[in-house]
């Protein structure tokens, strides 16, 4: 049977797992599933076209500013140790978010100054003068309290607001159809992500113990947007949060589904730029054995790119 796998896989032009005894976990090889690069959302071709550039250009911009920033390619070396993972991941989450979401800047020290202008306690999350902590304190939210660490219990809030508060009117407030972050977590109202690793505040909460326990920052409270945000816009803060991001959804592929993709940065710059890998490692475990994450187009890109993004550390 192994035999006439192996044969089927080659001749279907497909990188072949490899096989490991019952109950052992399936490395997912190098380089893309798919032949052609995925369809590029809309929104993120309109972006680009709003900037006047292209992906390419962006795409060389930010290789740029990494081989040009060798202090920058240090700090990542040293933070993927931290985190036990290798830092071909953070370059290529690097490389994808600075293409296909926001132009990089020239030089590191401007997201010093972008984070410094980002400082200071005077907004908060809310929507219509309701704070992120007056939601969560409201019943439909009291099993999530009970969780353990960041993770579960933010990701417990999400699963609530989707199920219960999303699109819906709830003692007096019509919230609406859109996702969690979105709506509570935007105060500037300037877009999902922030600052170098492009990291959402929601997420930034969900990670919050992990990088406590290894970066030894502080934990983040949902009612000091200050600090949340000063979290994710200082450049080196930046990097532990994609290092405990990269390193989250590596180790819930392995223990959910099965799966190692530690050896494809193209997998892992994927999840970074999807999200929920908890939920999307559930999704692929359901498809039984055998089965392999798929990169889309942004960590098609990286896989692509690999050689010379290598090149780069």
């Amino acid at each position: 049977m192994r035999r006439l796998f192996v044969t089927l896989a080659a001749l279907m032009g497909f990188a072949v797992v490899s096989l490991l005894p019952a109950g052992a976990v399936t490395l997912v090889p190098e380089g893309n599933r798919h032949a052609e690069q995925p369809a590029v959302p809309g929104a993120s071709k309109r972006r680009t076209k709003a900037g006047k550039t292209t992906f390419d250009r962006k795409y060389e911009k930010v290789v740029k500013l990494l081989a040009r920033d060798r202090k920058l390619i240090a700090k990542i070396k040293s933070v993927a140790g931290r985190y036990g993972i290798a830092p071909i991941h953070m370059v290529g989450a690097l490389v994808g978010e600075h293409t296909y979401n926001v132009d990089a800047y020239d030089r590191l020290q401007s997201y010093y100054v972008k984070a410094a202008a980002y400082s200071g306690d005077n907004f908060r999350f809310a929507y219509e003068g309701q704070s992120i902590g007056e939601l969560v304190a409201m019943a439909p939210f009291a099993d999530c309290a009970g969780k353990s660490g960041s993770y579960e219990v933010w990701t417990c809030r999400e699963r609530v607001w989707n199920k219960s508060f999303r699109g819906r009117t709830v003692g007096g407030i019509s919230y609406p159809d859109n996702r969690f972050s979105a709506v509570f977590f935007q105060p500037f109202f300037a877009g999902q992500t922030f600052g170098l690793g492009q990291i959402n505040p929601l997420t930034a909460m969900q990670l919050s113990d992990l990088v406590h326990k290894v970066s030894g920052y502080p934990k983040l409270d949902e009612n000091d947007a200050g600090a949340v945000y000063d979290a994710i816009m200082d450049p080196d803060k930046s990097l532990a949060y994609m290092a405990a991001s990269i390193k989250m959804s590596i180790d819930e592929y392995r223990k959910i589904a099965g799966v190692d993709i530690s050896k494809n940065p193209g997998i892992t710059a994927t999840l970074y730029n999807v999200g929920n890998p908890r939920e999307r490692a559930y999704e692929l475990k359901a498809r039984g054995p055998g089965a392999l994450p798929e990169e889309n187009y942004y960590g098609w890109l990286i896989n692509d790119k690999l050689a010379e993004l290598e090149g780069l550390l």
